[in-house]
């Protein structure tokens, strides 16, 4: 996953593609307008059998949902107010927990090699088993 501020420039570089799209379809659906004084022939109309959805709402909940994030992104980048015993104490908590977990972690693993020689162990006996039997067999 990538960091707070990576996000918020993903975040933020979506927003301007929203802004983008919004303008790109408001330009491609609007009708133009006539100026007084001005005429202007050979002028293409358009077509208005053409479906109309809402863009406008369309856009304007992605616009607002996209500066929501933004919003909850940056409330979430570290505070210039924190001091460095602040995050020092946050850092030292997170060495702890990671070392901890390095120990569960070994621990799971020593058990799993435990299982997979019981396993092995448990798989020759069967293959023994199973040539005995073969031999057995071709001996009667």
């Amino acid at each position: 996953m990538a960091d707070r501020l990576t996000q918020l420039q993903d975040t933020v570089n979506q927003q301007a593609e929203h802004f983008c799209n919004a303008i790109g379809v408001i330009q491609q659906t609007s009708f133009p307008s006539k100026f007084p004084n001005f005429d202007r022939t050979g002028c293409q109309t358009p077509n208005p059998t053409q479906p109309q959805e809402d863009y406008a709402q369309l856009f304007a909940q992605l616009i607002a949902r996209c500066a929501k994030d933004i919003d909850t992104l940056i409330e979430s980048l570290p505070n210039e107010d924190s001091s460095i015993e602040l995050q020092n104490s946050s850092l030292k908590k997170l060495e702890i927990e990671n070392q901890e977990t390095a120990h569960e972690l070994e621990e799971v693993v020593r058990r799993g090699e435990l299982l997979l020689e019981k396993m092995q162990s448990a798989l020759e006996n069967i293959a023994q088993a199973q040539l005995d039997m073969q031999i057995t067999l071709k001996t009667n």
